[in-house]
């Protein structure tokens, strides 16, 4: 069930205009029997009514129970993984397929495991429910020692942990104020678009409890709606400052998906004619078949001739930025903020001043779109100095494969069934570069695509196609893997070939960490090499459809993409990429050099 809570444009408005999450049983006038009346099957409905379909769970002493009560839930299937951060990365690509994902592990050596993976969720405003088995209710307040802690008689590190990195955190240990804890925890993350930490004694899932004893309502949102006072003052600011601009263009940032302002982004490019380019973890976010998309702004290292275009022009819109290092190509933007209209989920500034708070992002634009004035200028000079890619020279017969060919083949697989996953490295720039395809109009079966831009953690790309492709069973994802980062997290391809899985992961060997070494190079940026086919053919072990290739020509990766997309189009296809250890985008080079200047900066004098 798509609910569409995090999706683009957000879901379909309920009569009344508050966001109801449907069931997928009758909740309001169920009984459960007194022995189904427990805290374990609330919490495993809840999760069925809010969309998730999947938990994905590594199981430990102290979750074993509730876990059970997950796997008795009609709706609900537990994915097991080979660890806690890859079950957490997994839940983070199923929160961006279905608006939501959960992960479930055991305490403190299964939480302080999957923390890493919640704090990136957090980074990227992905709702996500993590459910931790806790100690036994008896032994809170006893100043007893337990194993898995770090032998304080302290139960709270954990919590602790977790409180800088979820919205919200629910220690469950008392079956009274339960239901009240678990509701408002999972609220809380569908509300915030953020991770929350429910802790559950291992003692209570199978006791039932009266508060219990009907299946739980489904939940009912309200959206928080825009002050229309401040809403129509907003508007006024923006339409003087824009309309008596000569060449404004507008740029979406990722907010856009909290926001749920897909939609009304469009709808405002429409309008103004304007310019438009995405921030690059905004890429797949906005249709890049727009009249009037320029491509990726990425400063220094944007698509050919965006950056032109967006510096030069006497105003910009940006809709839900993130301005950080990284994003910024280590601080070096040429952009100046008495030009600017930012727009983010709930406020807009205008230039230096004024600023409008209460003001929700969706409604802001739509309002906007309605007012502004058509100005074409800045695409009319974009078309002016266009010139159109090159492709990459022709390869020789058995020529070493260089990446530039191999994103030639990726571009030509893509179609509005397949989905992007890029890993940290110089899949980021390269993948960038896409064009993703979609239908007719604005509603389309689109390609999408997806990076972790703000967090940036090597290795979260295996856990999140684990979790992706099992929230997006319609579309064939193509995850893009550097060797250093596939070491990382390589395990759970075995989860993927259990849950059937078709994906397709070009493993791009080239040595090492190759971003690391493009920013500060040095001997702890080479790696040992695996036999990468090798490995994936242990893990698949005859269980499961599996197919995996090794090429080092353009040849062999035609050969191999026409196998994988043709008679092994139902395995998980695992293509190994050889390449030089220099072969690298010219993006990550110039954007090495800038990141590596911005991290050496001395300090400021005292």
């Amino acid at each position: 069930m798509d609910t569409g809570i995090g999706a683009v444009d957000g879901p379909k408005a309920a009569p009344s205009g508050a966001l109801a999450c449907p069931a997928t049983f009758a909740a309001s006038s169920s009984h459960a029997s007194s022995a189904e009346a427990t805290m374990g099957r609330h919490l495993a409905r809840r999760l069925v009514q809010v969309g998730v379909s999947d938990v994905f769970a590594v199981p430990g002493d102290f979750n074993l129970t509730l876990l059970d009560h997950l796997i008795a839930e009609p709706g609900l299937r537990l994915i097991g993984c080979c660890n806690e951060l890859n079950a957490g990365y997994a839940a983070d690509g199923y929160a961006r397929a279905k608006g939501v994902g959960a992960c479930a592990v055991t305490f403190t050596v299964g939480g302080l495991s999957v923390l890493n993976a919640i704090a990136g969720a957090y980074s990227e405003n992905l709702p996500l429910i993590c459910i931790v088995g806790g100690p036994n209710s008896n032994d809170y307040g006893t100043n007893r020692i337990l194993h898995h802690t770090i032998g304080l008689p302290d139960f709270t590190q954990e919590l602790r942990a977790f409180q800088t990195v979820t919205c919200y955190q629910a220690v469950v240990n008392n079956l009274d104020d339960a239901h009240e804890q678990i509701d408002k925890a999972i609220s809380t993350a569908l509300k915030e678009s953020k991770p929350v930490y429910i802790s559950v004694s291992c003692n209570l899932p199978g006791v039932s409890h009266p508060t219990f004893s009907r299946d739980p309502v489904p939940y009912f949102l309200s959206p928080r709606m825009s002050n229309q006072m401040g809403l129509e003052a907003a508007v006024e600011a923006t339409v003087q400052f824009l309309d008596k601009s000569v060449k404004p263009v507008m740029v979406a940032g990722p907010k856009l998906r909290v926001a749920k302002a897909g939609a009304a982004f469009a709808e405002l490019a429409d309008a103004s004619g304007y310019a438009v380019a995405t921030m690059p973890s905004a890429k797949g976010m906005v249709a890049e078949t727009l009249p009037r998309f320029l491509g990726t702004y990425w400063g220094a290292v944007s698509t050919a001739f965006c950056a032109e275009i967006v510096e030069s022009a006497d105003a910009y819109l940006f809709a839900g930025p993130i301005f950080n290092d990284y994003s910024s190509v280590g601080y070096s933007f040429l952009l100046k903020k008495e030009k600017a209209v930012i727009v983010q989920p709930d406020r807009v500034t205008v230039g230096n001043g004024p600023a409008f708070g209460c003001i929700m992002m969706k409604d802001f634009l739509s309002a906007l779109a309605q007012r502004v004035t058509k100005n074409t200028t800045a695409y009319e000079n974009y078309k002016r100095i266009f010139v159109p890619d090159g492709e990459p020279p022709e390869s020789e017969p058995g020529e070493p494969l260089r990446v530039n060919v191999l994103f030639k083949h990726v571009q030509k697989m893509l179609t509005g069934d397949s989905a992007v996953i890029a890993e940290t490295g110089d899949s980021w720039f390269n993948c960038q570069k896409l064009k993703l395809p979609d239908g007719c109009g604005l509603v389309v079966r689109a390609s999408r695509y997806e990076f972790q831009m703000q967090y940036g953690s090597i290795g979260w790309s295996v856990g999140a196609l684990l979790g992706y492709a099992q929230g997006s069973k319609d579309k064939r994802v193509i995850a893009c893997i550097g060797d250093g980062s596939f070491q990382v997290t390589a395990q759970d391809v075995s989860t993927m070939l259990r849950c059937e899985q078709n994906s397709i992961i070009f493993l791009i060997n080239n040595g090492g960490y190759t971003i690391e070494v493009e920013i500060h190079d040095g001997p702890y940026n080479v790696i040992k090499n695996w036999n990468y086919t090798g490995l994936v053919d242990a893990i698949h072990n005859g269980e499961g459809k599996c197919w995996t290739a090794k090429v080092t020509c353009e040849e062999e990766l035609t050969a191999a993409i026409e196998t994988a997309t043709g008679e092994k189009q139902d395995c998980l296809c695992f293509i190994e990429v050889i390449a030089h250890k220099d072969d690298t985008s010219k993006e990550l080079l110039e954007w090495g050099s800038r990141v590596s200047a911005a991290n050496s900066r001395p300090p400021n004098p005292q």
